[in-house]
């Protein structure tokens, strides 16, 4: 076990810089069997990491890390490169590259030019980001970049590639929330847990954003309508599972008509994510 794995699902993270990541081991999985520590974490993007070599060496060496898997757009991945570390891994699986309602994972960076707050504000003050974060979601599921980037990220996890293993977008809520929210219901996570895991965004990673909060504000925003695109709701989480049960009816079917990994494939995951 490493020195950020604490034994309770959820445990925050010892690394500050990266605020929502955190461990997906602890999980009570299929037949009571928890879900493994120090196999598979979740995060955001490293910008927080900066140019700071000793820490980016600490949060590889601290996890353990093998292999990093990116969800982000070309464009963001450019931005902001993941760290290179020695023999880890890294794959870019831009997942949205075919969704049509974009998730406005970058929206922070506009939130403090004046002329454009207003605009910014009265999207916000409708049903307008709501809306086109519950689009999102299912598209996360219905999509050929996605089915193919979450099948490949799955591929990776049954033995590709080599674990410890991180996934992260942008902020590690929206892309990141889809595929930790699939891999514990494939566990056999009782769907309670996996909406607590979720929404544990809003608990870490909000209070880290309270800069962006308070600029906003500075700009004539009204920090109260951030919560709504910087944080997750669980009816954003809904709209991913009802497209699951409408189109495919369950977790398994999801797994092998959309992402091509059959019930062999998914027992094999089990075996090799859950405590025997």
């Amino acid at each position: 076990m490493t020195d950020q794995q604490v034994l309770v699902p959820g445990a925050p993270s010892s690394i500050p810089a990266l605020p929502n990541l955190r461990d997906l081991g602890g999980w009570a999985g299929a037949d009571d069997r928890p879900v493994r520590y120090g196999m598979l974490f979740r995060s955001t993007d490293f910008r927080s990491l900066g140019d700071d070599a000793e820490l980016i060496e600490q949060v590889g060496s601290t996890l353990g890390l093998r292999t990093v898997y990116d969800f982000r757009s070309d464009a963001e991945a450019a931005a902001v490169p993941d760290p290179e570390w020695a023999d880890v891994a890294r794959l870019h699986l831009h997942v949205m590259a075919d969704t049509a309602t974009a998730i406005p994972a970058n929206l922070s960076t506009v939130l403090t030019d004046p002329e454009s707050v207003a605009r910014v504000n009265e999207f916000l003050a409708g049903d307008g980001i709501a809306a086109n974060m519950r689009a999102a979601y299912r598209e996360m599921l219905t999509t050929d970049s996605a089915r193919a980037g979450y099948a490949r990220f799955y591929r990776g996890l049954l033995g590709e590639d080599r674990s410890p293993a991180l996934f992260h977008c942008a902020t590690g809520k929206d892309r990141t929330g889809w595929a930790a929210a699939s891999f514990l219901t494939l566990m056999g996570v009782a769907r309670d847990d996996v909406y607590t895991d979720y929404l544990l965004t809003n608990d870490r990673l909000v209070p880290a954003l309270a800069p962006v909060f308070e600029k906003f504000a500075d700009a004539g925003g009204d920090p109260d309508l951030l919560t709504d695109v910087l944080g997750v709701r669980a009816d954003y989480l809904d709209a991913a599972f009802d497209e699951l049960d409408t189109v495919h009816g369950s977790i398994e079917a999801y797994f092998a008509d959309a992402l091509g990994l059959d019930a062999t494939a998914q027992n094999a995951l089990r075996e090799r994510f859950l405590e025997s």
